[in-house]
Protein backbone atom coordinates (compact mmCIF):
# COMPACT_ATOMS: atom_id res chain seq x y z
CA UNK A 1 0.00 0.00 0.00
CA UNK A 2 2.97 2.29 -0.28
CA UNK A 3 2.39 5.63 -2.07
CA UNK A 4 -1.93 4.94 -1.44
CA UNK A 5 -4.19 7.16 0.44
CA UNK A 6 -6.42 4.06 2.13
CA UNK A 7 -9.21 5.10 4.33
CA UNK A 8 -9.73 1.94 6.56
CA UNK A 9 -11.30 1.63 10.15
CA UNK A 10 -15.08 1.32 8.66
CA UNK A 11 -16.27 -1.91 10.35
CA UNK A 12 -17.05 -2.45 13.99
CA UNK A 13 -15.40 -4.65 16.62
CA UNK A 14 -17.35 -7.90 17.79
CA UNK A 15 -16.69 -9.82 20.75
CA UNK A 16 -17.89 -12.81 19.00
CA UNK A 17 -15.47 -12.92 16.27
CA UNK A 18 -12.51 -12.01 18.75
CA UNK A 19 -13.52 -15.29 20.46
CA UNK A 20 -13.35 -17.06 16.98
CA UNK A 21 -10.27 -16.21 16.15
CA UNK A 22 -8.73 -16.61 19.69
CA UNK A 23 -10.03 -20.22 19.84
CA UNK A 24 -8.62 -20.95 16.19
CA UNK A 25 -5.47 -19.66 17.42
CA UNK A 26 -4.88 -22.23 20.54
CA UNK A 27 -2.66 -24.75 19.08
CA UNK A 28 -0.80 -22.75 16.64
CA UNK A 29 3.08 -21.63 17.49
CA UNK A 30 4.03 -18.05 16.90
CA UNK A 31 5.15 -18.81 13.81
CA UNK A 32 2.36 -19.78 12.33
CA UNK A 33 0.81 -16.66 14.04
CA UNK A 34 2.58 -14.24 12.53
CA UNK A 35 3.33 -16.20 9.09
CA UNK A 36 6.33 -13.31 8.01
CA UNK A 37 7.96 -15.01 10.61
CA UNK A 38 8.72 -18.05 8.56
CA UNK A 39 9.57 -16.02 5.45
CA UNK A 40 11.91 -14.25 7.60
CA UNK A 41 10.72 -10.55 6.20
CA UNK A 42 8.32 -8.21 7.10
CA UNK A 43 5.17 -7.56 4.84
CA UNK A 44 5.38 -5.32 1.82
CA UNK A 45 2.03 -4.29 3.00
CA UNK A 46 3.27 -2.68 6.28
CA UNK A 47 6.29 -0.95 4.51
CA UNK A 48 6.52 2.62 5.19
CA UNK A 49 8.69 3.08 2.14
CA UNK A 50 6.84 5.35 -0.21
CA UNK A 51 3.60 5.76 1.89
CA UNK A 52 1.69 9.15 1.81
CA UNK A 53 -0.35 8.70 4.42
CA UNK A 54 -2.25 6.40 6.99
CA UNK A 55 -5.69 7.60 7.56
CA UNK A 56 -8.37 7.31 10.17
CA UNK A 57 -11.55 8.79 9.57
CA UNK A 58 -15.20 9.28 10.05
CA UNK A 59 -17.55 7.19 8.41
CA UNK A 60 -21.69 6.12 9.50
CA UNK A 61 -20.31 3.37 11.39
CA UNK A 62 -17.78 5.36 12.90
CA UNK A 63 -19.09 8.72 12.96
CA UNK A 64 -16.49 10.63 16.11
CA UNK A 65 -13.83 8.65 15.10
CA UNK A 66 -10.32 8.95 17.74
CA UNK A 67 -6.89 7.87 16.35
CA UNK A 68 -4.51 5.85 18.36
CA UNK A 69 -1.97 4.44 16.90
CA UNK A 70 0.80 1.72 19.07
CA UNK A 71 4.35 1.15 17.97
CA UNK A 72 5.20 -2.50 19.44
CA UNK A 73 9.16 -3.27 20.05
CA UNK A 74 10.19 -6.24 18.02
CA UNK A 75 13.05 -7.08 19.24
CA UNK A 76 14.75 -9.19 21.64
CA UNK A 77 12.08 -9.93 24.78
CA UNK A 78 9.59 -7.44 23.68
CA UNK A 79 8.25 -9.81 20.46
CA UNK A 80 6.38 -11.63 23.30
CA UNK A 81 4.08 -8.87 23.15
CA UNK A 82 2.15 -9.01 19.70
CA UNK A 83 1.86 -12.31 20.92
CA UNK A 84 -0.07 -11.99 24.03
CA UNK A 85 -2.12 -9.17 22.02
CA UNK A 86 -3.09 -11.49 19.32
CA UNK A 87 -3.59 -14.32 22.21
CA UNK A 88 -5.31 -12.95 24.78
CA UNK A 89 -5.63 -8.42 24.98
CA UNK A 90 -6.86 -7.24 21.61
CA UNK A 91 -10.51 -7.72 23.50
CA UNK A 92 -9.12 -5.77 26.88
CA UNK A 93 -8.19 -3.13 24.86
CA UNK A 94 -10.98 -2.47 23.05
CA UNK A 95 -13.41 -3.44 25.19
CA UNK A 96 -12.24 -1.51 27.89
CA UNK A 97 -11.81 1.67 25.14
CA UNK A 98 -15.54 1.24 23.98
CA UNK A 99 -17.11 0.80 27.52
CA UNK A 100 -15.77 3.46 29.23
CA UNK A 101 -16.39 6.59 26.75
CA UNK A 102 -14.52 6.03 23.39
CA UNK A 103 -16.83 4.25 21.39
CA UNK A 104 -15.22 4.62 18.30
CA UNK A 105 -11.16 4.14 18.57
CA UNK A 106 -9.49 3.40 14.95
CA UNK A 107 -5.96 1.76 16.39
CA UNK A 108 -2.76 1.59 14.09
CA UNK A 109 -0.64 -1.24 14.82
CA UNK A 110 3.16 -0.69 13.97
CA UNK A 111 6.35 -2.64 14.68
CA UNK A 112 9.71 -0.88 15.57
CA UNK A 113 13.12 -2.25 15.49
CA UNK A 114 16.62 -0.16 15.54
CA UNK A 115 17.48 1.52 12.32
CA UNK A 116 21.31 1.37 12.96
CA UNK A 117 20.93 -2.53 12.97
CA UNK A 118 17.79 -4.13 12.00
CA UNK A 119 16.58 -4.56 8.38
CA UNK A 120 13.10 -3.65 8.56
CA UNK A 121 13.35 -0.89 11.32
CA UNK A 122 9.54 0.37 11.13
CA UNK A 123 6.32 -1.60 10.31
CA UNK A 124 3.19 0.05 9.85
CA UNK A 125 -0.13 -1.23 9.60
CA UNK A 126 -3.89 0.84 9.09
CA UNK A 127 -6.51 2.18 11.19
CA UNK A 128 -8.68 0.05 12.13
CA UNK A 129 -12.11 -0.50 14.10
CA UNK A 130 -12.59 -4.35 12.74
CA UNK A 131 -12.19 -7.39 15.30
CA UNK A 132 -10.78 -9.23 11.81
CA UNK A 133 -8.84 -6.29 10.32
CA UNK A 134 -7.19 -5.32 13.89
CA UNK A 135 -6.06 -9.04 13.99
CA UNK A 136 -4.76 -8.90 10.51
CA UNK A 137 -2.37 -6.02 10.69
CA UNK A 138 -1.49 -7.74 14.44
CA UNK A 139 -0.29 -10.75 12.72
CA UNK A 140 0.93 -9.22 10.01
CA UNK A 141 3.97 -7.98 12.32
CA UNK A 142 7.31 -9.81 11.83
CA UNK A 143 9.03 -10.00 14.51
CA UNK A 144 12.67 -8.99 13.59
CA UNK A 145 13.98 -10.26 16.99
CA UNK A 146 17.06 -7.96 16.45
CA UNK A 147 18.15 -4.87 18.03
CA UNK A 148 21.89 -3.92 18.29
CA UNK A 149 22.68 -4.17 21.31
CA UNK A 150 23.16 -0.13 22.42
CA UNK A 151 19.99 0.07 24.63
CA UNK A 152 18.79 2.15 21.90
CA UNK A 153 15.88 1.53 19.78
CA UNK A 154 14.07 3.69 17.02
CA UNK A 155 10.81 4.81 18.74
CA UNK A 156 11.00 7.90 17.07
CA UNK A 157 10.51 6.31 13.80
CA UNK A 158 6.54 5.88 14.95
CA UNK A 159 6.82 9.47 16.25
CA UNK A 160 8.17 10.52 12.56
CA UNK A 161 5.47 8.35 10.66
CA UNK A 162 2.78 10.06 13.08
CA UNK A 163 3.78 13.21 12.12
CA UNK A 164 4.40 13.12 8.84
CA UNK A 165 2.28 10.46 7.35
CA UNK A 166 -1.17 10.22 8.88
CA UNK A 167 -4.13 11.81 8.19
CA UNK A 168 -6.70 11.55 11.00
CA UNK A 169 -10.40 13.35 11.26
CA UNK A 170 -10.40 13.41 15.08
CA UNK A 171 -8.28 16.20 14.69
CA UNK A 172 -8.09 17.85 11.25
CA UNK A 173 -12.21 17.90 11.84
CA UNK A 174 -12.87 18.83 15.66
CA UNK A 175 -9.33 19.51 16.88
CA UNK A 176 -9.05 16.49 19.21
CA UNK A 177 -5.39 14.78 19.34
CA UNK A 178 -4.87 11.36 18.72
CA UNK A 179 -2.98 8.88 20.91
CA UNK A 180 0.18 7.49 20.36
CA UNK A 181 2.35 5.01 22.39
CA UNK A 182 5.68 3.54 22.01
CA UNK A 183 6.12 0.21 23.89
CA UNK A 184 9.50 -1.09 24.81
CA UNK A 185 12.44 -1.33 27.31
CA UNK A 186 15.32 1.02 25.88
CA UNK A 187 16.36 4.30 25.06
CA UNK A 188 15.45 6.34 21.84
CA UNK A 189 18.25 7.08 19.94
CA UNK A 190 18.64 10.75 19.81
CA UNK A 191 19.12 11.37 16.11
CA UNK A 192 17.53 9.68 13.40
CA UNK A 193 20.40 10.54 10.09
CA UNK A 194 18.76 11.80 6.62
CA UNK A 195 20.66 8.83 5.00
CA UNK A 196 18.69 6.25 6.97
CA UNK A 197 15.43 8.18 6.46
CA UNK A 198 16.07 8.44 2.44
CA UNK A 199 16.92 4.16 2.79
CA UNK A 200 13.82 3.60 5.26
CA UNK A 201 10.95 6.30 4.00
CA UNK A 202 11.64 6.29 0.10
CA UNK A 203 12.63 10.34 0.76
CA UNK A 204 14.50 12.07 -2.03
CA UNK A 205 15.73 14.66 0.29
CA UNK A 206 15.89 14.44 4.34
CA UNK A 207 17.75 16.00 7.16
CA UNK A 208 18.87 14.73 10.81
CA UNK A 209 16.06 14.57 12.54
CA UNK A 210 16.38 14.55 16.70
CA UNK A 211 13.80 13.11 18.78
CA UNK A 212 12.81 16.51 20.31
CA UNK A 213 12.43 17.65 16.77
CA UNK A 214 9.95 14.79 16.27
CA UNK A 215 8.18 15.00 19.64
CA UNK A 216 7.57 18.47 19.26
CA UNK A 217 6.28 18.25 15.66
CA UNK A 218 4.33 15.31 16.79
CA UNK A 219 2.62 16.39 19.70
CA UNK A 220 0.56 18.56 17.57
CA UNK A 221 -1.73 16.40 16.52
CA UNK A 222 -1.07 13.43 18.92
CA UNK A 223 -1.15 13.18 22.49
CA UNK A 224 2.22 10.99 22.81
CA UNK A 225 3.29 8.35 25.64
CA UNK A 226 5.99 5.88 26.07
CA UNK A 227 5.73 2.49 27.87
CA UNK A 228 8.81 1.49 29.35
CA UNK A 229 8.13 -2.47 30.01
CA UNK A 230 9.84 -2.23 33.26
CA UNK A 231 11.30 -6.10 33.25
CA UNK A 232 14.44 -8.24 32.28
CA UNK A 233 17.96 -6.09 31.53
CA UNK A 234 16.22 -3.22 32.21
CA UNK A 235 14.08 -2.88 35.27
CA UNK A 236 14.76 0.08 36.82
CA UNK A 237 17.45 1.34 35.19
CA UNK A 238 18.41 4.85 35.60
CA UNK A 239 19.61 5.65 32.41
CA UNK A 240 16.60 4.55 30.32
CA UNK A 241 13.99 6.05 32.91
CA UNK A 242 16.13 9.07 33.23
CA UNK A 243 15.98 9.38 29.67
CA UNK A 244 12.40 9.18 28.93
CA UNK A 245 11.22 11.32 31.95
CA UNK A 246 13.28 14.04 30.85
CA UNK A 247 11.91 13.78 27.46
CA UNK A 248 8.14 13.21 28.63
CA UNK A 249 8.19 13.88 31.79
CA UNK A 250 4.49 12.40 33.30
CA UNK A 251 3.78 11.13 29.92
CA UNK A 252 6.36 8.05 30.34
CA UNK A 253 4.37 5.12 31.76
CA UNK A 254 6.49 2.73 33.56
CA UNK A 255 4.27 -0.86 33.11
CA UNK A 256 5.74 -3.38 35.70
CA UNK A 257 3.65 -6.34 33.86
CA UNK A 258 3.44 -6.77 30.09
CA UNK A 259 0.04 -8.81 30.40
CA UNK A 260 -1.80 -5.44 31.66
CA UNK A 261 -0.19 -4.03 28.10
CA UNK A 262 -3.72 -3.58 26.79
CA UNK A 263 -5.41 -2.17 29.81
CA UNK A 264 -2.47 0.18 30.58
CA UNK A 265 -3.21 1.81 27.08
CA UNK A 266 -6.92 1.45 26.87
CA UNK A 267 -7.23 3.31 30.85
CA UNK A 268 -4.36 5.88 29.41
CA UNK A 269 -7.44 6.91 26.57
CA UNK A 270 -9.95 6.97 28.83
CA UNK A 271 -8.38 8.95 31.73
CA UNK A 272 -7.37 12.09 29.50
CA UNK A 273 -10.63 11.60 28.08
CA UNK A 274 -12.52 12.57 31.35
CA UNK A 275 -12.94 9.20 32.90
CA UNK A 276 -12.29 8.41 36.81
CA UNK A 277 -9.32 6.55 37.22
CA UNK A 278 -11.16 4.43 40.20
CA UNK A 279 -13.80 2.97 37.76
CA UNK A 280 -11.25 1.81 35.31
CA UNK A 281 -9.98 -0.13 37.63
CA UNK A 282 -13.37 -1.63 39.28
CA UNK A 283 -13.66 -3.50 35.87
CA UNK A 284 -10.32 -5.02 36.05
CA UNK A 285 -8.89 -8.43 38.23
CA UNK A 286 -7.49 -7.33 41.24
CA UNK A 287 -4.06 -7.89 39.48
CA UNK A 288 -4.56 -5.80 36.67
CA UNK A 289 -5.94 -3.32 38.93
CA UNK A 290 -2.93 -3.18 41.08
CA UNK A 291 -0.48 -2.95 37.89
CA UNK A 292 -2.20 -0.28 35.68
CA UNK A 293 -2.79 1.87 38.68
CA UNK A 294 0.39 1.61 39.59
CA UNK A 295 1.50 2.93 36.05
CA UNK A 296 -0.60 5.54 35.78
CA UNK A 297 -0.04 7.08 38.95
CA UNK A 298 2.22 9.85 37.14
CA UNK A 299 -0.05 10.94 34.63
CA UNK A 300 -1.59 13.87 35.07
CA UNK A 301 -4.31 15.97 32.80
CA UNK A 302 -5.76 19.15 32.46
CA UNK A 303 -8.27 17.71 29.90
CA UNK A 304 -11.12 19.80 28.92
CA UNK A 305 -13.46 17.27 27.69
CA UNK A 306 -17.51 18.13 26.08
CA UNK A 307 -20.34 15.86 24.83
CA UNK A 308 -21.40 15.67 21.35
CA UNK A 309 -23.48 13.60 20.25
CA UNK A 310 -23.41 11.09 23.60
CA UNK A 311 -19.85 10.45 23.01
CA UNK A 312 -16.81 12.18 24.85
CA UNK A 313 -14.51 14.37 23.18
CA UNK A 314 -13.58 17.74 22.61
CA UNK A 315 -9.95 19.96 22.83
CA UNK A 316 -7.62 18.46 25.44
CA UNK A 317 -3.90 18.75 26.02
CA UNK A 318 -1.30 16.73 28.61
Amino acid sequence: MGGGLTTMGYTRWSDDAYEHLKRAKINLGTDDIFANNKAGKASSLMSPHGVKFRESRDSDAHPESLSIAVFLDVTGSMGVIPEILVREKLGALMNTLIDHGVAHPQILFGAIGDHVSDRYPLQVGQFESGTDELDKWLTEIYIEGGGGGQCMESYTLGWLFCARHTSIDCFEKRSQKGFLFTIGDEMAWDTLQADALKKLMGYTQANDLTDKQLLEEVQRSYHVFHIHINQASYRDDPRVIGYWKKLLGERLIILDDYNAIAETIASTVAVIHGVDLRQLLDSFDKATSKTVAKALSNVKTDAVVKKSKGVLGGVFKL
